[in-house]
């Protein structure tokens, strides 16, 4: 995959991330006035926090984004529904949902489906977009593709490597794996243990079109680092 990794562009590409159950709202302020400055795609919250990320974000390019069914995604769907569409009402545009894991390893591939497509339909409705979490470490590589598919079935944007709270983060052949699954149609995040601009490049060369990371401000320092010394 050719790609330029000039700082503003792998910007564009970064979620920036704070779901710590401990984080307070200084430290939702400090993400979201960092993406303010870095200009990333967005800042990804817990569900908690939307409102007041909104508020700060508004009028600006960064977008909100948040989780559903987050982290286990063993929530009952109409939670999942609710947590969407409540986050949308509140300033989200975009949600992040966790797949339903113990229904795909029960062969319930319908139930995951449907799982999928009503958290998709929540965000739609409140002209947001859905990011659907694998959690690749608890799944073989035909389970991955089989969600791929379900996820590409239900009108999701992207489908997402994992939570950043399982067993396992980002794998370069599970991006590769996903983006074959889905075609370029759709987006794929890689998120989970990304702390580095090497990293960064090697999960979008590998097919990633979004990178979940909590360690963006470095990521993006080195970068232009190394923009500088290629100018």
């Amino acid at each position: 995959m050719n790609v330029t990794f000039d700082p503003q562009r792998i910007a564009r590409l970064i979620d920036h991330t704070l779901l710590k159950p401990e984080a307070s709202r200084n430290d939702i302020s400090r993400v979201c006035e960092e993406a303010l400055k870095y200009g990333f795609a967005s800042v990804c919250v817990n569900p908690t926090n939307v409102g007041q990320a909104a508020d700060v974000l508004r009028g600006s390019v960064v977008h909100v984004c948040t989780v559903a069914g987050f982290p286990l995604g063993a929530t009952l769907p109409d939670v999942k529904v609710f947590e969407a569409e409540h986050a949308i009402r509140l300033g989200a545009s975009e949600v992040d949902m966790v797949i339903n894991v113990g229904a795909l390893k029960s062969g319930a591939y319908k139930e995951v489906e449907d799982d999928i497509r009503g958290v998709v339909e929540a965000c739609h409705r409140g002209g947001g977009i859905c990011k659907v979490i694998l959690e690749c470490a608890l799944l073989g590589d035909a389970e991955k593709q089989r969600v791929c598919h379900a996820a590409k079935n239900a009108g999701a944007e992207f489908v997402k490597t994992s939570t950043g709270f399982g067993p396992g983060g980002a794998r370069v052949e599970d991006v590769r794996l996903m983006r074959s699954a889905v075609g370029p149609e759709m987006g794929v995040k890689a998120a989970g243990g990304i702390r580095t601009f090497e990293d960064v490049k090697r999960m979008v060369e590998a097919g990633a079109t979004r990178i979940g990371a909590s360690a963006s401000v470095k990521i993006l320092d080195e970068a232009r680092a190394a923009a500088a010394h290629i100018g």
